[in-house]
């Protein structure tokens, strides 16, 4: 994608960054869903929300923990339709798929009438990482995890970083060295 956008000499977004990925699936390493499975158990939480489902591998650790947990559902969403086909295989072959809700468009959109979130798993276009956690935080719960999954070299990762760092951010975080890094951040409103 940095090649294309260099070769195009912008930032490229929404339908056409889709279009340029295509079909290819954006997954999380195993060890990355590990720690998601850790965590969410960890947390016992109600309700968990992934932006970005891609073919679903994220989502099938966060619906394992979900099942494990009990009286816990996933929300997610997938701005490509191609994939939500994908992951919904993925999850029915996996036998989760009666705990995931797939919303099908645009985060910022599919996302506004979340409830209460207890886990927010960000696993898309890092620019979207801060208008996503600004959507949900006001619905965030007291300990709530923010989990993000950086993408090597993406310059609009580190605002996001910076952010969760800020002091008076309402926000306590550590970078695990997992991958490209992992964000995990404690909602202390």
């Amino acid at each position: 994608m940095l090649d294309r956008e260099r070769e195009l000499g912008r930032r490229v977004w929404g339908g056409e960054r889709a279009e340029a990925y295509g079909g290819a699936p954006l997954s999380i390493t195993p060890e990355v869903g590990e720690l998601l499975y850790v965590l969410a158990v960890a947390r016992r939480p109600r309700t968990i929300v992934e932006f970005g489902a891609s073919h679903g591998f994220s989502t099938i650790y966060l619906a394992a923990a979900a099942c494990d947990v009990g009286a816990c559902r996933v929300i997610t969403t997938e701005i490509e339709p191609g994939k939500v086909e994908a992951a919904e295989r993925n999850l029915a072959a996996a036998g989760l798929d009666d705990l995931v809700e797939m919303r099908v468009g645009d985060a910022l959109t599919t996302l506004r009438d979340v409830p209460d979130v207890d886990l927010l798993f960000l696993d898309g276009w890092n620019n979207l990482y801060e208008p996503v956690v600004d959507l949900l935080e006001p619905r965030l719960t007291p300990g709530a995890l923010v989990i993000a999954d950086l993408s090597s070299d993406d310059p609009d990762q580190v605002s996001y970083v910076e952010k969760m760092h800020a002091p008076g951010s309402g926000f306590v975080t550590v970078d695990i060295p997992l991958d490209a890094g992992v964000v995990v951040s404690a909602w202390l409103g």
